[in-house]
């Protein structure tokens, strides 16, 4: 029987590594997770407190597409106190997380055949979505020179012509970020050649003294995907947000639909309670910032002293070209031989990342120092 080409995609390797350490916790029970981007936290206790109260008042059916009033509002909301911007909450599409997003956006803003630039290293989902539907991912190679990040420049040089960019500041998996006025630049140039910005803000709060701007700021065209699954420590609740320019709204409508009916309602619910959980969330920040602070200071003695500025977000990538050409087989070791789990550079850059890898400082700190001090005596 036929098996279709849009399923023939790479896997999302870190998943892989979390099944690989899986079944050596179940074997040894001495696994450190620095491979997943999932925060180590439940939900805040607002949140939770708001889906109880959802479970006994309300009978959880169906919802509009676009989510519930009260969370689009509260989206919507959220701009203006985060960045002084003004946002309509009809603006605001609800999704089943920012993968849910991803998907409706790049369907609604993209033919077959178009071309969507990214920067290498990246987020992995962002080119196996864009392949599955039969969009080119034009990977552009970005560097230490550009903090990572593409510049109008890089675009010129290896794009050519394009019908859309995604970018992400802080990025997954280098923890970059675009200053303002490079995200400025980026938008002005998007707007004159006629080119779609996507920008993902999945990690916005989750900063390290430099400051946050949304492309809403700067963009009238852009396509914002947000999520709350990294600063508000709901991951598993599956919920993520659109805002959009005016010309998508039914477009993205309509695709909701068909796709997905409505975003998870009791998730709905509960998301609304999470605009005033700052200061629990804030308390995760400052625990991100001390493990930050912890590896970005014995990662370097252990080996691994060629790191990506980490200005957001809860990830180091390294380069590991001085310890290995193979990073799929040097993290596979590391799990084996020190119950650190890590993920290799080749899930978000398949041309350079055979010398990189990424860790995540996402759990708590005494994990991180164990796993350090491991790394230190492997390779010390």
């Amino acid at each position: 029987m036929k098996i279709s080409r849009r399923g023939q995609v790479p896997p999302f390797i870190v998943m892989d590594v979390m099944t690989a350490a899986a079944a050596r916790e179940k074997s040894h029970g001495d696994v450190l997770h620095l491979e997943v981007g999932q925060p180590s936290t439940p939900a805040p206790a607002g949140v939770l407190a708001a889906a109880q109260a959802a479970l006994t008042q309300d009978k959880i059916g169906y919802t509009v597409a676009l989510g519930i009033p009260p969370l689009r509002q509260a989206i919507a909301s959220h701009y203006g106190r985060a960045y002084g911007t003004a946002v309509k909450p009809e603006q605001v599409v609800v999704t089943t997380g920012s993968s849910g997003a991803f998907l409706l956006a790049f369907l609604a803003a993209f033919d077959v055949g178009d071309r969507v630039a990214l920067a290498a290293p990246g987020y992995p989902a962002y080119r196996n979505i864009l392949t599955a539907l039969g969009i080119e991912a034009v990977e552009i190679p970005a560097g230490p020179d550009t903090r990572y990040q593409p510049t109008p420049e890089l675009l010129e040089r290896f794009g050519g012509k394009l019908d859309g960019l995604i970018i992400a500041s802080p990025a997954n998996p280098t923890g970059t970020m675009l200053s303002p006025e490079a995200l400025a630049e980026l938008t002005a140039y998007c707007e004159a050649k006629s080119i779609r910005l996507v920008s993902d803000e999945i990690y916005h709060g989750i900063t390290y003294g430099m400051g946050t701007a949304t492309a809403l700021q700067t963009s009238g065209s852009a396509i914002i995907v947000n999520s709350f699954s990294k600063y508000y420590s709901m991951t598993g609740w599956r919920l993520g947000w659109l805002v959009l320019p005016e010309d998508l709204l039914r477009p993205v409508e309509c695709l909701a639909q068909n796709l997905y009916i409505s975003p998870p309602t009791l998730s709905q619910y509960a998301a609304v309670a999470a605009f005033d959980c700052g200061e629990e969330l804030d308390r995760n920040v400052a625990r991100y910032a001390r493990n930050r602070s912890l590896l970005l200071d014995s990662l370097p003695r252990a080996g691994f002293d060629r790191l990506a500025p980490a200005d957001g977000a809860f990830y180091l990538y390294a380069e590991i070209g001085h310890l290995t050409n193979d990073s799929v087989e040097f993290c596979r070791r590391m799990l084996a031989e020190t119950g650190v789990a890590a993920t290799p550079g080749v899930d978000f850059d398949p041309v350079r990342g055979h010398a990189t890898m990424r860790f995540s400082f996402a759990g708590a700190t005494e994990e991180m120092e164990e796993a350090a001090a491991r790394l230190h005596r492997w390779l010390r």
